[in-house]
């Protein structure tokens, strides 16, 4: 059985394979998923998984540099917003490199969304509650 935090087989296998700058999205309930980009579905019901817990475990096994939201998320889910935020800070302590974050407005996420490697489906019911990773190295 695997020792580390992240269990879930899909989710690992791609952690695994994720190359310089190829891009992860996680994102809430509502989030409309490309049909041209790998779905990984953790969602069982509502706020099941969170999109916090999900991102913690995702970020306990990945190399990031950058993170992409919208606007609106921190307009309209600020509480959120900034849980995220405490959670890059402590992962920029923990590498001991600053992580680029970009806003850009909803429509202009989603369309970027189809450039991700997979799309990690939670079950947060939360606003905007959308994130895009990019891959960094260990060297």
């Amino acid at each position: 059985m695997k020792k580390s935090t992240l269990l879930h087989a899909e989710l690992s296998y791609l952690v695994a394979t994720l190359g310089h700058t190829d891009e992860v999205t996680i994102c809430d309930a509502g989030l409309p998923v490309p049909a041209s980009v790998q779905r990984i579905d953790l969602a069982l019901t509502h706020g099941v998984p969170g999109f916090i817990e999900t991102v913690r475990t995702f970020l306990s096994e990945s190399q990031i540099e950058g993170v992409v939201m919208a606007e609106e998320f921190r307009q309209v889910s600020p509480a959120l917003h900034a849980s995220l935020l405490g959670l890059l800070q402590e992962e920029q302590a923990r590498i001991g490199r600053d992580i680029t974050v970009t806003y850009l407005p909803h429509e202009v996420f989603k369309q970027r969304t189809h450039n991700s490697r997979a799309v990690v489906r939670t079950g947060e019911c939360t606003p905007y509650a959308n994130v895009i990773f990019q891959a960094g190295v260990v060297f």
